[in-house]
């Protein structure tokens, strides 16, 4: 198993736990961070230098990242497990995966990359590199049943996690943000080159509100410290602005708000899971956007629309992201009569992502291992 994130490496743990009902004297390594480990598992490297971001740190660390993918493939060529487990990580795990398929040895990937949005012709490698796939999100499921890939849908885990509603008053307590007034939470990102480009538009839109929507309350939650201090010196710019700032507690300022106005990622996924109407935007920069958009291939990029195959929630991409289009849409969202409709459907959403992930891919992957052939 080959995990090289933190959510790869909780995935990786809930799996190790049903396996080991379904193959009581097997061995698991790899590479693990320390949940996996806390289940047994062996790890070959530290987990975290594969955890690299953006371009520019991943070309400084590819020697030895190349170097770590030979040394796994070579241990497993001359060494062939039962099955190999990508999780995740798909750049790294891919030319594993590939490697040890051609040699025989039984392959899954769990959590799909985004092949059925954009550069759909990586199936064709996947089909060459995996005996079986595992999803979170059913329409993936459908996608790789299309491209006739031995597919499994697992749930995701993050579905778990929530409670069917969430208590908002308790949030509010938490925040000491007033629970008689109205609450709009701003999420403009995880990444700085995000928070660069959204912040400004979601902070005029909010200065907008403000003159509109009586008593408004704002609330930004940032990622981690280093988005902390990026977001204090782009508020110490906005005195006018009166935004409670606060470090992580993301799901707490959701759960506290009447309505989220976020970039799109998995944060929609979470909004969603706590039952609150959201405006989804996001903005590249122009060049990027003019390369990238062409490969684009879903009518939706939130996973909320995804999901219900449907405009659930509005989404204002690039040029729809102005001030006007934006306010318009959260003075929507706040609007209190439209919210058991969507609530209702988000509801429904849940239930559906609210499997046991690790039970079902163990059981998929005892079929495959023991059949010899597709799961």
């Amino acid at each position: 198993m080959v995990a090289g994130e933190a959510s790869g490496d909780v995935l990786g743990a809930d799996l190790i736990r049903a396996l080991k009902k379904q193959f009581p004297k097997a061995i698991f390594e790899g590479i693990g961070g320390p949940k996996m480990q806390a289940e047994g598992f062996q790890s070959l490297f530290q987990m975290d230098r594969l955890s690299v971001m953006g371009f520019v740190e991943p070309l400084k660390r590819l020697p030895e990242l190349l170097r770590m993918r030979r040394m796994v493939i070579k241990r497993y060529l001359e060494n062939k497990p039962a099955a190999f487990i990508g999780i995740d990580s798909p750049d790294f795990n891919a030319n594993i995966e590939f490697k040890l398929h051609q040699a025989g040895v039984k392959t899954v990937h769990y959590v799909s990359p985004s092949v059925w949005a954009w550069r759909q012709g990586r199936i064709k490698k996947i089909k060459k590199s995996v005996d079986l796939m595992l999803c979170l999100l059913p329409f993936e499921a459908a996608f790789y049943e299309q491209h006739q890939v031995p597919v499994r849908f697992v749930g995701h885990p993050l579905a778990g996690q929530f409670a069917s509603q969430p208590d908002t008053e308790a949030a509010r307590q938490q925040l000491s943000l007033d629970s008689d007034r109205p609450v709009l939470c701003i999420m403009p990102g995880s990444r700085a080159g995000e928070v660069d480009m959204m912040s400004e538009v979601f902070l005029d839109t909010a200065k907008s509100l403000v003159a509109s929507v009586a008593g408004l309350q704002l609330v930004i939650p940032a990622a981690n410290n280093a988005r902390y201090a990026q977001l204090r010196e782009i508020l110490a710019t906005r005195p006018e602005l009166e935004i409670s700032l606060i470090l992580q507690q993301s799901h707490t300022a959701m759960a506290a708000s009447d309505a989220v106005l976020l970039a799109s990622g998995t944060t929609a996924l979470e909004a969603m899971l706590l039952k609150k109407p959201m405006v989804v935007s996001y903005k590249l920069g122009a060049l990027t956007y003019k390369l990238v958009s062409p490969f684009i291939k879903t009518p939706f990029v939130s996973i909320p629309n995804l999901l219900a195959n449907k405009m659930l929630v509005p989404e204002l991409i690039q040029d729809q992201a102005k001030v006007s289009h934006l306010a318009t849409a959260v003075l929507d969202a706040l609007d209190e009569a439209k919210r058991p409709a969507l609530v209702a459907c988000f509801d429904e959403l849940h239930q559906q992502l609210a499997v046991e992930s690790g039970v079902i891919a163990a059981s998929a992957i005892a079929r495959l291992v023991g059949s010899g052939g597709h799961p």
